[in-house]
């Protein structure tokens, strides 16, 4: 499928509506970054793409030119034919969007850009999934929305009215411990002994600062 395609387009046959719904779903994802950006905008009005399995740089480029295809709609029509490309919207234009009543699916919450849903709040995510925002509780055990959960503050969390537990907790904030290797057990003596001498340390260093 792959070489047909490059064959395709290196013929100088363009990536029009025609083309892309023959491509369609199952192999968009085929599609490099310089076939990407030789679709015209407008030629994604009346293909049916979904393009949510493909790479990340494959959705950020059809988001773009998706955004440009649908610009002149407006809601709720716009968000319908601007859906299956979400995966590749920044966080700005989700921002935007939970401001819209656009009742997002939570399967769609969980496929957006993974820095984008990270920046998201607690109200802008309740924004976004509107009627379907008691649906997010079946997924907080769940990767993306466990980290997600993780990066906010409980209380924040509490005023979903969901039952979301894991956020942070006032004056707390979560760390993610380092992993170190495995010490052996002659470097964990001496760390031992170190801890064992460190008051003594402290209290000489103490008396030494008020001698001077």
């Amino acid at each position: 499928a792959a070489a047909l395609i490059k064959r395709y387009v290196g013929l100088g046959n363009p990536l029009n509506a025609t083309a892309l719904n023959a491509i369609g779903t199952r192999y968009v994802c085929l599609l490099n970054a310089t076939e990407l950006n030789m679709i015209d905008p407008s030629s994604l009005k009346l293909a049916s793409l979904n393009p949510s399995a493909c790479s990340q740089t494959t959705k950020d480029i059809l988001y773009s030119k998706a955004k440009q295809a649908f610009s002149d709609q407006k809601f709720p029509a716009y968000y319908k034919l601007i859906e299956p490309y979400l995966g590749g919207a920044p966080s700005e234009d989700l921002k935007a969007l939970s401001r819209d009543n656009v009742n997002m699916q939570v399967t769609t919450l969980v496929t957006l850009k993974r820095d984008s849903l990270m920046t998201l709040t607690p109200s802008e995510v309740k924004g976004l999934l509107g009627v379907n925002l008691a649906d997010l509780g079946k997924w907080q055990n769940k990767s993306p929305i466990w980290e997600w959960i993780q990066t906010q503050k409980q209380s924040e969390l509490d005023k979903l009215h969901i039952g979301l537990t894991g956020g942070t907790q006032e004056g707390y904030i979560n760390i993610i411990t380092p992993k170190f290797p495995a010490a052996s057990s002659a470097s964990l003596g001496t760390v031992a002994m170190t801890l064992h001498l460190l008051p003594a340390l402290l209290i000489s260093f103490l008396m030494m600062s008020v001698s001077y």
